[in-house]
């Protein structure tokens, strides 16, 4: 077992990242996906993550999800251990039932959707809410008609996924994913599977949480001009690491790093 000696059992005082890698570590074997990364995302903040396939990006949003067990370090959310639990004085590693609870402070929206295909747009922003935090079938349900309206979708409440489009599904799946009122919100090339002229739909809704509501947010994505836009920092992953990261306007204006300008360059000839 790795010694998590040097590891603090929570993170305190009021500048507390709401999300910290420390040290964190991924492998496939012999090939190494993260190498030992360092990322805290304070309260509030949207941070994008961009940067060429392979680079380890959407590993670090299934890895706060724990789709991903990881090899090394810990991650901690609100400054509690999430891939850890405190066991007498010491951090190891975390249960399935630590996992199953810490993972409601995190809401997930994937590349290709995920919904319940048996279920309305209703249905499917009422399901968690029920199941996991126990809440009435009519609180859940005025949760989950808040939210499709704030997604635009109040009309399709009563539509299964099959009879919406996929900028329609992808924002019942926002709204699904907040009905868990999470505390970080994590987006997987959320606009990747749709077709190009749908994509503002979903980067409107992203816009208006961004704008309104103090969610810490992660976004691995692939649109430069959405990132530069909408993020307070942004950072460009290369090999397993974080090349480099700062504010939109200087990664995208001056970036420091000749890796990350090569990836700017090759990404503005292939637009």
């Amino acid at each position: 077992m790795e010694d998590m000696s040097g590891f603090p059992q929570e993170i305190t005082g009021k500048d507390k990242p709401m999300v910290s890698f420390r040290k964190v570590r991924k492998a496939y074997g012999s090939l190494l996906v993260l190498d030992d990364l360092d990322l805290d995302v304070s309260a509030g903040e949207m941070v994008s993550i961009i940067g060429p396939s392979g680079s380890g990006k959407t590993t670090v949003l299934r890895m706060l999800m724990t789709l991903e067990e990881i090899n090394g370090g810990a991650i901690y959310v609100d400054g509690k251990p999430l891939t850890h639990m405190i066991q007498g004085d010491k951090l190891v590693p975390a249960s399935e039932k630590h996992l199953r609870n810490r993972r409601s402070d995190i809401g997930m929206c994937f590349q290709h959707f995920n919904l319940f295909p048996h279920m309305t747009a209703i249905q499917n922003c009422m399901e968690g809410p029920v199941q996991v935090l126990g809440l009435s079938k009519e609180e859940a349900r005025d949760r989950g008609e808040e939210l499709l309206e704030l997604v635009g979708m109040a009309d399709k409440r009563d539509q299964h996924p099959s009879r919406l489009s996929g900028g329609q599904q992808q924002r019942v799946a926002i709204a699904r994913a907040l009905a868990m009122r999470p505390k970080v919100m994590l987006f997987d090339e959320v606009t990747s599977a749709l077709d190009p002229e749908v994509i503002g739909e979903v980067t409107n809704v992203i816009r208006k949480l961004v704008a309104e509501h103090n969610l810490t947010m992660l976004m691995v994505t692939h649109q430069m001009g959405f990132a530069r836009d909408i993020s307070d920092r942004v950072c460009f992953f290369y090999d397993g690491k974080i090349e480099e990261q700062g504010p939109p306007v200087e990664l995208f204006g001056n970036p420091q790093r000749e890796r990350t300008q090569q990836f700017l360059s090759a990404v503005k000839e292939a637009v």
